[in-house]
């Protein structure tokens, strides 16, 4: 069956194993100074390790692949211990696997062993960026706080966006998650500013494929200075780097990135 599932740049690969711990399915080893990918049964393919890895060496596919196990997973994740069953059924939860997870627990129960406490960041047991939060607003410093719009262009959601517009020719890119200008108070003076503006959801936008093939395009025919990532502090954010990297691989070029990280509170991390 054809699915979602890691691969890894061997190239790319120095062997650092920060991904390692980041895979509770148990899916990813270090063997002969590289990670591998030790089975297709265990990898779910949400890409918990992407982020985890400092060289770009990990990301998604789809391919033809062995169906995820979830029976299996958990078969290999008990003997590790509570802690690793727990990152496991948060990994799940963090990414809305309900299926997956109702496996999991009903795998514990069977066997009649303790079933973990997983929901610390996540009170519905869905995606963390969903979780309800009420947020204490300071007050403005001063009553006249009337900005000046930095938009030089339109549009500028992806899906609508012409990849041969005359305005990305030349373009300092500025690449944001659809909810950091409402969580980032200055956004337009530190961010907008100068900069050609695409925005985009990771989780919620449909066509993520199409996404990294119209970046492609954009950056093998336009002249792009720079790329600047604005991205929520919520996991499903990380996906946005994940977008960026595979365009770029797929249009041969390397282009100076930088990344900011908001917090949901507004805050610069």
């Amino acid at each position: 069956m054809k699915r979602q599932i890691i691969k890894i740049d061997e190239e790319k690969c120095t062997g650092c194993g920060l991904c390692v711990p980041n895979c509770p399915e148990g899916a990813l080893q270090i063997i002969d100074g590289k990670a591998r990918l030790v089975s297709d049964l265990f990898c779910d393919g949400l890409g918990a390790c992407i982020g985890n890895c400092p060289e770009g060496a990990i990301l998604v596919e789809e391919r033809e692949a062995e169906p995820y196990d979830e029976n299996l997973v958990m078969e290999n994740i008990v003997k590790a211990g509570t802690n690793t069953i727990k990152a496991h059924l948060k990994h799940l939860a963090d990414h809305g696997q309900k299926e997956f997870l109702e496996q999991a627990v009903a795998f514990l129960m069977k066997r009649s062993l303790p079933i973990p406490k997983w929901e610390d960041s996540c009170s519905t047991g869905g995606c963390p960026g969903s979780t309800h939060k009420t947020i204490e607003v300071k007050p403005f410093a001063t009553e006249s706080v009337e900005t000046t719009s930095q938009l030089r262009q339109w549009p500028v959601q992806l899906h609508l966006i012409n990849p041969n517009a005359t305005f990305l020719d030349n373009a300092d890119l500025l690449i944001a998650a659809d909810c950091a200008p409402f969580a980032y108070a200055n956004f337009h003076a530190k961010f907008i500013k100068d900069k050609v503006v695409i925005n985009l959801c990771p989780k919620l936008d449909s066509g993520i494929d199409s996404y990294i093939e119209k970046l492609a395009v954009i950056f093998a025919q336009k002249s792009i200075k720079s790329i600047t990532i604005v991205k929520m502090e919520v996991p499903c954010c990380g996906g946005i780097e994940m977008i960026i990297r595979r365009a770029l691989e797929k249009a041969g070029k390397f282009i100076f990135v930088k990344t900011f990280t908001v917090s949901i509170s507004g805050e610069l991390i």
